[in-house]
């Protein structure tokens, strides 16, 4: 029996556009019968963010980073053109007149397409992020094991 292909990509960016072609990269890839890991790591991990806030308690700096992240994948920015918010609204209206699925949707296909979405908890610890703000059915983990994954991987990729 052949072995299946696996794919891993580390989001290290919080932009939207990025986010999105790592979903689509990581959707596509699932499609083609690949085991596809995310690894979210600092600014990533906003992908993963519910988008309602979570009664956690948090001290001074872990509050300050909460409110200065965006919370979920919609609230995102783009990496360029964004326009004090203008060009995420732009670029949104664009992506529904071509039928083009948005971050959140995408997300959603990964998760039932079994893409394994992972958040680093060593930058959940240096943001103050908790689990009770994080979508649900996602993994916790350091880099240990993204690197047990990636060494095994076809197709390795950092976003």
């Amino acid at each position: 029996m052949k072995e299946k292909k696996r794919t891993t990509i580390v989001l290290f960016s919080g932009d939207y556009d990025k986010a999105m072609a790592a979903y689509i990269i990581a959707n596509g890839a699932a499609a083609y019968d690949h085991e596809v890991t995310i690894f979210h790591t600092f600014w990533g991990l906003n992908a993963l963010r519910k988008n309602e806030s979570a009664p956690v308690k948090k001290g001074f700096m872990e509050k300050i980073f909460g409110k200065m992240m965006p919370r979920g994948a919609d609230k995102m920015g783009l990496s360029k053109m964004n326009f004090a918010g203008f060009g995420p609204k732009m670029i949104k209206d664009i992506m529904k007149k071509h039928n083009t699925l948005p971050l959140p949707q995408l997300i959603e296909m990964a998760q039932e397409q079994d893409v394994k979405l992972v958040a680093c908890t060593m930058t959940m610890d240096l943001l103050g992020l908790k689990e009770e703000e994080l979508l649900e059915s996602i993994e916790y983990a350091g880099v240990a094991a993204y690197l047990a994954d990636a060494q095994e991987g076809n197709v390795n990729l950092f976003i």
